[in-house]
């Protein structure tokens, strides 16, 4: 799984693992035009921060692509059409307003006409992606330098493979771990409503032979207070100043985590930081309330009751330990601080 490709740009088209149908199902769908793309990331075909950020680029890549034969005006008018679509696609994730925003400048400070413009978007979008499968190595080198042999690492949702490019974010130190010779255990909470952590989580790391053990998301208390955590690692969607927006119940596993001293680690990439925001710019999203009141497409909850259903969470960032990012392991004290280094 850690050297599969979620999202690519493949013959002009964007050929993504098709999400929804796993863990019984294994298989590609590919897309020509950016619409397609913008319902694959809200119907969660792909999903996961970084890889919904790279999946619209490429998306404006296929819009770009189709608009060559246009004036350079109406060519700069489609690709900004494109892009509020595939902005309105999901609300919270940052990696998708960031990945629209690069393309964007690209295609303005570009010069030449339509043809000249679109050749550097697909370049753009493709090097979105290359990027994001180098700093999930190097999230992955600098988080395993936290596992110590033997540790057993808690995660919540799925932050591996399938919500990157490729090798994972939170499930990187993990890989990157083992690699090295560390014998490290993963107990996956199931993640209610989706299941992401059941349907996802598990497929790929059994499928890698990292061993996992499956629990129901209110167990984390418990299997904290038991010892069976030393380290808790999650992804993020967006993460600003002052909060950790990540999928739903991550804020709990936080609280349960500093009550019982276990540290609590996020790991994502820079492309996920907005730092000139805090919480009353982050947008949690509000999915269908038959996610809550059906499982698998039947209904488990009696009819004509009411279901509040939000994906996301805000986890206060004093209750991090740390975050592991492809720049090495920050304090969140002095956050703004180190994220605003240059890049060496």
């Amino acid at each position: 799984m850690s050297a599969l490709r979620t999202v690519e740009w493949v013959n002009g088209r964007v050929r993504m693992i098709d999400q929804t149908k796993l863990p019984n199902k294994f298989a590609y769908v590919s897309f020509r035009n950016y619409r397609q793309v913008a319902k694959a990331i809200k119907d969660m075909t792909v999903r996961g921060a970084p890889a919904i950020g790279v999946a619209a680029a490429m998306g404006l890549a296929l819009a770009a692509n189709a608009n060559r034969t246009k004036d350079k005006g109406q060519f700069m008018q489609g690709l900004q059409a494109a892009a509020e679509v595939l902005r309105n696609s999901r609300p919270t994730a940052w990696n998708l307003f960031w990945a629209i925003d690069r393309v964007l400048r690209k295609a303005q400070q570009t010069e030449g006409g339509p043809n000249e413009i679109a050749t550097q978007v697909v370049a753009e979008a493709q090097q979105i992606a290359q990027e994001d499968v180098e700093a999930n190595h190097r999230i992955g080198e600098h988080g395993a330098s936290l596992i110590d042999d033997g540790d057993q690492v808690l995660t919540h949702c799925n932050a591996g493979t399938l919500a990157t490019v490729s090798y994972g974010t939170a499930i990187a130190p993990v890989r990157t771990a083992i690699r090295q010779g560390k014998k490290v255990r993963v107990i996956a909470t199931e993640t209610r409503p989706r299941l992401q952590g059941a349907k996802l989580t598990t497929y790929e790391l059994l499928r890698d032979g990292i061993p996992v053990t499956l629990i129901v998301d209110g167990a984390v208390g418990y299997v904290m207070e038991m010892g069976m955590v030393q380290k808790v690692i999650v992804g993020a969607d967006r993460i600003t100043k002052k909060f950790v927006a990540n999928k739903v119940g991550t804020y709990l596993i936080a609280l349960a985590a500093k009550t019982n001293n276990v540290p609590f680690y996020v790991a994502a990439p820079a492309s996920t930081f907005n730092l000139r925001n805090d919480q009353s710019e982050v947008k949690i999203e509000e999915r269908n309330p038959q996610e809550v009141t059906h499982i698998g497409g039947k209904r488990i909850a009696p009819k004509g009751v009411s279901a509040f259903n939000p994906a996301f969470d805000l986890t206060p960032v004093e209750l991090v330990t740390g975050f592991i990012t492809e720049r090495g392991v920050l304090r969140p004290n002095a956050l703004e601080a180190e994220m605003s280094i240059p890049k060496s």
